[in-house]
């Protein structure tokens, strides 16, 4: 058995690959022989202390994977050795064999791979919940989506048009906006080569209606200025590496929201809305309306460049990484 290993916060460069024991099994939770485990953003900050939520020394990165049950505690009846399933965690996917809850691991529908069950949790969840809980996002409304050919965007852009929006997908190449079209997108916007503000007042005089945000820094900025009245902005996270500061005067003149979305304090403060997301999405990728992206399959050995990948914004949809 083998994980992936973090002892002191720093570099991608400062991780090994160990052999390691077994971790041990709590009520509740089920052993998983993992196949495959998809990189987030996330894992870059987690490396180097700057995550919300730190694990002690040392610690497995990777929020998400796939697998098979290989044991089950005495008190899980729901989950049995052998299925096919994926599951998220606090932290340790990145490792051949893990523990998670049982609440937050689901077997996987008829048809789905390890590499797609792999990448779907994090990403899509985060997007549903961001649209549908936090932005309350209407058919017919007109949805902003920024870096909309990233591991969080592109799932913004299927989700979007599967509730029935008319969704911009704002990328900074052609490449990735081609991406984004072949995933739903309506109107595409090149925000390295136009002004964004102004290509929005010709796609939408009146504004939009919600803001998709996982950039933040001055892509921020711009998209509040080009919410319309009662408008909603939703933040997901500060790719761009600035942390963006709220002029609220734009609030109140436009009655406009700026909303948060920290989706893994879910997993903590209300499981059930997060597994109830989990479950409708299955339920879409079963209908046809969800066709996960991955622009990287790399194995644990290279992972080096799969957090290089992340970090210098080089990959498209998802990096997933075989382990088993």
């Amino acid at each position: 058995m083998r994980a992936l290993l973090c002892k002191e916060y720093g570099p991608p460069s400062g991780l090994s690959i160990e052999p390691v024991q077994p971790l041990p099994l709590g009520p509740g939770q089920v052993r998983i022989a993992v196949h495959a485990a998809a990189m987030n953003f996330a894992d870059t900050l987690m490396i180097e202390g700057k995550y919300q939520d730190k694990a002690p020394f040392p610690f497995s990165p990777g929020l998400e994977c796939a697998g098979e049950v290989v044991e089950v505690a005495a008190d899980v009846t729901d989950l049995l050795p052998g299925q096919r399933v994926m599951a998220l965690a606090a932290h340790g996917a990145f490792r051949s064999e893990t523990v998670a809850d049982a609440s937050l691991t689901l077997p996987l529908p008829e048809g789905m791979d390890f590499h797609s069950a792999a990448a779907f949790p994090v990403a899509y969840g985060t997007s549903h919940l961001a649209l549908t809980v936090r932005a309350a996002l209407k058919p017919g409304e007109t949805l902003l989506v920024l870096g909309a050919a990233g591991g969080v965007g592109l799932t913004a852009v299927e989700i979007g048009k599967a509730l029935g929006a008319r969704v911009i997908a704002a990328a900074s190449s052609e490449e990735k906006l081609a991406l984004a079209k072949a995933h739903g997108a309506d109107e595409l916007v090149n925000y390295a080569t136009d002004d964004l503000r102004t290509r929005i007042k010709e796609l939408a005089p009146k504004g939009v209606d919600v803001v998709y945000d996982p950039v933040g820094g001055d892509l921020f900025d711009t998209a509040l200025r080009c919410l319309g009245w009662g408008g909603r902005i939703v933040t997901i996270g500060f790719a761009s590496g600035r942390i963006p500061q709220v002029p609220t005067n734009i609030l109140l003149v436009k009655n406009c929201a700026v909303l948060g979305l920290f989706w893994g304090a879910y997993r903590l403060h209300d499981r059930s809305t997060l597994t109830d997301s989990l479950h409708a999405l299955l339920a879409m990728w079963e209908a046809g309306k969800l066709h996960p992206h991955i622009s990287h399959l790399l194995p644990l050995e290279e992972y080096e460049a799969a957090f290089a990948l992340l970090s210098g914004r080089q990959s498209t949809g998802k990096v997933v990484m075989t382990i088993g």
